[in-house]
């Protein structure tokens, strides 16, 4: 009994000396130029130069959130978190800490709570200021993001202890670190778009940590279902997180001057091994298919595949979903709409590189006056088809259209649009379901399988 008491009393002690650590982990971090520049300046150089790069999308940035809170994320854990334990060994503070009657775990647990704390910080600087500078939309699911953002952040620390355990100086964390951030950058999905990449580089993500991040963060963004269908991603995140976690704890160096074994490269295999079991685990259950960008998913719809659309269960014209007006003969019948179709001429969104997004939007804006019962609604429809035939090449009409019936999750979706004067904010999800009856209403008149 009494060493059971003496036991609960020197816990009880231990923990406020723990917070204690905690806090001045924190002040050590924030004193550090090289942790800070990682940590924090990186994120915001990556959000100026996506800003710049995709500048068309609408909203901007929305779609691309998912990269640039990774890239936080992986500046704070690949060099934030191995700077600090590395510079604070050299210093001899780590030696020091030995000493202490407090197992490792308890002070490293200290230290990577601190590095969430700023890892955290700097995401949620990147989406302020991208809220501000860009209009960029928050999280649809606010908490599911935070949950994804914990877990990715969580994952990554771990190779961060890896790195942080193999590098003898400051110097040696950079060249480390860069091995892990320039292949997820470049190649990893994590930089540059999986569609941009070639065939062979998105097969090859699918053996880094960086494409599955992406994956589970976006979701939470910008998908309406949320983490719905990421469990892959999250178990590879647990599998590569836990691996590089205890063979980093493994590996760990209180000193300097310690001297790393001959089997310090089998355990750095073991962790790598984690990646390879991960790719090989997607590769075979097929998750590693290339993905197409948007415009070559459009522009790859064939002919026998529009031949194969029907069009008999449309709803009808005058019915109370999808309603579509006659076509206009006379100026008193464009009337209600002469603003709006003014207005579509230079509305930016409907104006992209990308023809097949540019349908879309401008199918969205026909979906919105229904969705939210605008008494325009069903001329309002009428307007966007005859902007549509007059602005699109009949034959990439007829593919984007098909596109959006086909494939009615791909692409993003407008849900108002206030410079249209539709200022309302419709489900996404429902916005989608009537872009597949309006664009089959169209498509079936451009085919002449609809009588107008």
């Amino acid at each position: 009994m009494v060493n059971r008491g003496g036991r609960l009393m020197d816990q009880t002690r231990r923990r406020p000396g723990l917070f204690r650590h905690f806090l001045l982990t924190l002040r050590l971090n924030f004193r550090n130029r090289q942790a800070l520049v990682y940590g924090f300046l990186v994120p915001v150089f990556f959000l100026l130069a996506f800003g710049s790069v995709f500048r068309s999308d609408s909203p901007l940035l929305f779609h691309q959130m998912g990269q640039l809170l990774t890239i936080s994320i992986l500046g704070g854990a690949c060099f934030g978190l191995p700077t600090a334990l590395v510079a604070e060994r050299e210093q001899g503070v780590w030696r020091r800490y030995r000493l202490l009657p407090v197992p490792i775990g308890n002070l490293v647990a200290g230290t990577l709570a601190a590095r969430v704390v700023l890892v955290a910080l700097a995401g949620l600087l990147q989406i302020a200021l991208a809220r501000l500078a860009y209009g960029t939309p928050l999280p649809m699911h606010p908490w599911q993001a935070g949950v994804a953002f914990l877990i990715v952040t969580l994952s990554f620390l771990g190779l961060g202890l890896v790195v942080a355990a193999l590098a003898n100086d400051v110097p040696a964390v950079q060249a480390l670190g860069q091995c892990l951030f320039l292949p997820m950058i470049m190649i990893g999905g994590v930089g540059v778009p999986l569609a941009v990449l070639p065939a062979w580089a998105q097969r090859l993500a699918g053996f880094m940590p960086g494409r599955y991040a992406v994956d589970v963060i976006q979701r939470a963004f910008s998908n309406s279902e949320g983490l719905h269908g990421a469990g892959f991603s999250l178990v590879a995140l647990a599998v590569v997180g836990a691996s590089a976690g205890c063979i980093g704890l493994r590996l760990f160096r209180w000193d300097s001057g310690r001297r790393r074994g001959r089997p310090v490269r089998i355990w750095v295999a073991a962790a790598l091994a984690s990646w390879v079991a991960v790719g090989c685990v997607a590769l075979e259950t097929g998750r590693l298919t290339t993905v197409l960008p948007e415009a070559a998913e459009y522009e790859a719809i064939t002919d026998a595949q529009i031949a194969g659309i029907t069009f008999g269960d449309l709803p009808g014209d005058a019915e109370f979903v999808t309603p579509l007006a006659r076509p206009f003969v006379s100026a008193a019948d464009r009337a209600p709409v002469e603003e709006l179709i003014a207005q579509l001429k230079t509305w930016a969104p409907g104006q992209l590189d990308d023809a097949g997004q540019s349908v879309r939007n401008l199918v969205c804006v026909a979906c919105i006056a229904d969705v939210t019962r605008d008494p325009r609604e069903g001329k309002v429809g009428r307007a966007i088809f005859d902007h549509l035939r007059k602005n699109f090449p009949k034959d990439d009409l007829r593919r984007a259209l098909a596109w959006m019936i086909l494939r009615p999750d791909d692409g993003t979706v407008i849900n108002n649009a206030p410079e249209l004067g539709f200022h309302r904010h419709p489900p996404q999800v429902t916005i989608r379901s009537r872009g597949v009856l309006y664009a089959g209403k169209f498509l079936g008149r451009l085919e002449g399988r609809i009588s107008d």
